[in-house]
């Protein structure tokens, strides 16, 4: 089945289109109010922890390093139930991953997408 996945930085005014709005960082985006960022649900367990955050400083170099080492995160129990809670809602409803970062190209909400594409391409091989 498909996922209803949609990425978009926190700072762009949400849409009634966006679904079910959920915030992937593990910190607050910066100067955004709760009101504004209309953040249904603040999934921190999906963000990747703030050394790989640091670490990988959204240098392009990096990318492929960064999205196999935020992949191993979500190994970790808590992180693969929320990531089985979010295949089933997006399974269901559309689901906006919403992030903070600038750079619209390498962050983990593209990681995340990725990352579960793989994952939807693996269970329609087995």
């Amino acid at each position: 089945m498909k996922l209803k996945i949609k990425i978009k930085r926190a700072y762009e005014p949400p849409a009634k289109s966006d679904g079910r709005r959920i915030l992937i960082d593990r910190l607050w985006p910066r100067g955004l109010t709760r009101d504004a960022a209309a953040i249904d649900e603040w999934a921190k367990e999906l963000s990747p922890s703030t050394g790989l955050r640091r670490w990988f400083n959204h240098d392009p170099k990096l990318w492929d390093e960064f999205v196999d080492r935020y992949r191993e995160e979500l190994a970790a129990p808590a992180a693969r139930l929320a990531l089985g809670r979010l295949r089933t809602l997006a399974s269901h409803r559309h689901v906006t991953l919403v992030y903070a970062a600038s750079d619209r190209a390498y962050n983990n909400a593209v990681a995340l997408c990725a990352i579960l594409d793989g994952m939807a391409a693996l269970r329609r091989k087995q």
